[in-house]
Formats: structure tokens, C-alpha cells, sequence
């Protein structure tokens, strides 16, 4: 007969640790002290938790774990991005990447084993999808960058200032999970981190982004990259079920529901070459977005095998940039970061064993691409 499952209190928010604690027969300040051992000290072990009795040591030991996912590999980049590679339970793997910024380092943390959306531009996507991350797996991508690091002295004081969900997967469909794991960033037990430095990005799941606002004060950030549904259908399949203008309102909604000073929405815009940066799209952006408090973030598209897609030529990035901030929308354009070493955005791809056969379907078709392109190079 197998020994019972310990529970991995990785993952455990405020409360959770809590009624842990007391389901034991234990007062609740237990939590606080498991909780800084494990996020503030590192610990990964209950031994080392010196202000833990002995006997509740023993007795954790027994019922419980901190088990963080294993690094299966960590890759550094010329330009000082890093990106880990963390196996899941079960199989499979998932991709975090921590972006330095001068005092500012940004980690990008995934949500679920490969992706459900699939987004037509997003090399995860075209992996297919294996599963979601547990609350555990999540907050371990921030525990194991923060163990690479080196043990914190103050809360506060440490290279990951800001976390973005914005990794493999789509959060909005992994929400508890993932709503778990962003109270634990922001609790001072926790990671301590501002409600404005961490984001979730979104495809755009209308509910969930109404649900979001009312359970926890955090940054938006909504993957757009198309100004109109028929192209959008095309980029993001999801605007089939939640089309532009429910978005747009759920945006509205959002804005007007957070509490805090810069309520700005960030509006993600893959650029891709003559396929939504032209002048028209530009034009059709500003008319979508009027009334709506928001940043437009222009990310050149960082290219993958097969992909089907081209970066837009720098001059025509410039332009609808230009054009947009003359427009009154604040507009920038994110620097490409990691990409030698694929750790750039919508280059992660992890390992997932594909319970869609996407990735099968994907690879059958860009194999008959090829097959027509060749021979009608032939023929030629």
C-alpha cells in the first residue's frame, strides 16, 4: 500500500496556510512562520525552520512537502535575459524567463503546459495543450528564479520586481490556479510585490476579466493584435467566442473597477508584416480604443520555424507607432529581448505532450506547405 500524497505547501496562499494550520490542531501565526521560510528564506526543507518547534517539524515532515518544479535547464542570454526550463508533474515542460531592466527585472511566468488558444502567431500555441499548472508550479517558477538569485535580505530587495503572466498558456483559463499564485506574489508574506507590478495578459475571456477585477487589484494587459473581428478571428481564434466589442466593454468595466491611480489597460500588438500594420489597421486601432484608458505595447514579431509569419519592416513599425501617439494613445514599442536564446515573446515552447494533436495537425499542414512550395519551384 503506497504512502499518502503529502501536500505541497508551495502553493499555499494566507488563507490556505491558515486553515492548514488549524485543520492540525495548530495556532493560525504558524502560517506566518511557514510562509516567510518558504518564500523569504528559500526554504525547502522544514528542518530548517529554526523557529518551528521540533515536534511540529516532525509532524510537518510527515503530512507535507515544499517541492518546487525541477530545473530541467537555464539558458542566459548575451543581452542578460535568463530563461529556466521547469519539468511539470507528470510530464511535459513549461518556460519562465526574468527580463533585466536596469533596476527593474521583470519575470514572465507560465500558466498551463503548452496552450488551449492558439493564436496563430505564438509558437506555444502551436504546441498544442497538455494541462494546467497547479498554484504550486506557478508561485515555484518565482520561488526557483529567487533561489538563482540568492537568499533576499529584506523584502523588497531582490532582482524580480515585477511578474507578468505572460509565459505558456492562457491564465484566464487556469483561474484559480492562477488567482492563488498572484495572492502570493503580492502578500508580505509572500513576495511582496505592488498590485501595478504584476500583470496578467489576457486573449481576451470576457468573464473571467469581470471576475478578475472584483477577486484581486491587478495589472491588465489584453493580447489585441488585431483592430477588427475578421483579422482578429484569423490571429486569435478566441475573438470567435468573445468578439471585439464585448472585449472593449469588458476592458471599460475593468478600468473603471480598479481602485488604483494608473488603471491603465495594456493593449499587446503583435506586428506582422502586411497583415495588420498598415495604415488602415492604424487608423481602425484609434477608433477602437477611444474611451478606454490605455497603453498600446508594439512587439515585433519574433519569428519561429514555420511560422507563417514575417516582423513588419522597422519603418512601417515606426509609422503606426507615429500615428498612434499622434492619435492621443500612448503607444511604445518593446525591445526584443532573449530571442538567441528563444526566450523572447510568443517564442516559448517548453515540451507538452499535446492532448489536442494541434501540434500533430500544425505539422502535417506546414509539411504540406513545403511539399506545394517545392513543387512549384519545380515547375518553374
Amino acid at each position: 500500500m503506497s504512502a499518502p500524497q503529502k501536500v505541497n505547501l508551495l502553493g499555499f496562499s494566507r488563507e490556505q496556510m491558515e486553515a492548514f494550520f488549524l485543520e492540525m490542531g495548530e495556532k493560525k501565526f504558524r502560517a506566518q512562520q511557514v510562509m516567510k521560510w518558504i518564500h523569504h528564506h528559500q526554504a525547502d526543507h522544514f528542518d530548517q525552520m529554526t523557529d518551528v518547534g521540533k515536534a511540529l517539524r516532525q509532524k510537518l515532515t510527515e503530512v507535507a512537502e515544499i517541492r518546487g518544479p525541477k530545473v530541467l535547464h537555464e539558458g542566459i542570454s548575451r543581452d542578460g535575459t535568463r530563461k529556466w526550463v521547469f519539468e511539470a508533474d507528470g510530464g511535459g515542460a513549461v518556460e519562465t524567463v526574468f527580463i533585466p531592466d536596469g533596476r527593474r527585472g521583470t519575470l514572465c511566468v507560465s500558466s498551463q503546459v503548452g496552450c488551449a488558444v492558439d493564436c496563430g502567431f505564438c509558437s506555444t500555441g502551436k504546441q498544442g495543450f497538455q494541462r494546467d499548472l497547479t498554484s504550486a508550479e506557478i508561485i515555484g517558477q518565482v520561488w526557483q528564479a529567487g533561489r538563482a538569485f540568492g537568499p533576499r535580505r529584506n523584502l523588497g530587495e531582490h532582482p524580480i520586481t515585477n511578474v507578468v503572466m505572460m509565459g505558456m498558456g492562457e491564465p484566464m483559463l487556469n483561474y484559480d490556479a492562477v488567482l492563488t499564485a498572484m495572492r502570493i506574489m503580492k502578500d508580505d508574506l509572500g513576495y511582496g510585490i505592488g498590485k501595478k507590478r504584476i500583470t496578467l495578459s489576457t486573449s481576451g475571456v470576457v468573464p473571467k476579466i469581470d471576475q478578475l477585477s472584483r477577486d484581486l487589484d491587478v495589472a491588465l494587459a489584453v493580447s489585441l493584435h488585431a483592430p477588427n473581428d475578421e483579422l482578429r478571428n484569423e490571429l486569435v481564434p478566441l475573438n470567435r467566442k468573445y468578439p471585439l466589442a464585448e472585449l472593449m466593454a469588458a476592458c471599460k468595466r475593468y478600468s473603471d473597477n480598479i481602485t488604483h491611480r494608473h488603471n491603465t489597460i495594456t493593449m499587446e500588438y503583435v506586428m506582422l508584416r502586411d497583415v495588420n500594420d498598415k495604415p488602415e489597421h492604424a487608423r481602425q486601432l484609434v477608433k477602437l480604443l477611444n474611451g478606454i484608458p490605455v497603453k498600446v505595447n508594439l512587439i515585433p514579431f519574433n519569428p519561429f520555424p514555420h511560422a507563417g509569419y514575417e516582423r513588419s519592416r522597422k519603418k512601417d513599425i515606426l509609422e503606426f507607432h507615429k500615428f498612434l501617439n499622434d492619435h492621443g494613445l500612448l503607444t511604445t514599442v518593446r525591445t526584443t529581448r532573449g530571442d538567441d536564446i528563444d526566450a523572447a515573446c510568443g517564442q516559448l515552447v517548453g515540451t507538452v505532450q499535446d492532448r489536442t494533436r494541434r501540434a500533430e495537425r500544425w505539422k502535417k499542414s506546414v509539411f504540406h506547405r513545403t511539399e506545394q512550395a517545392d513543387g512549384n519551384a519545380a515547375s518553374v
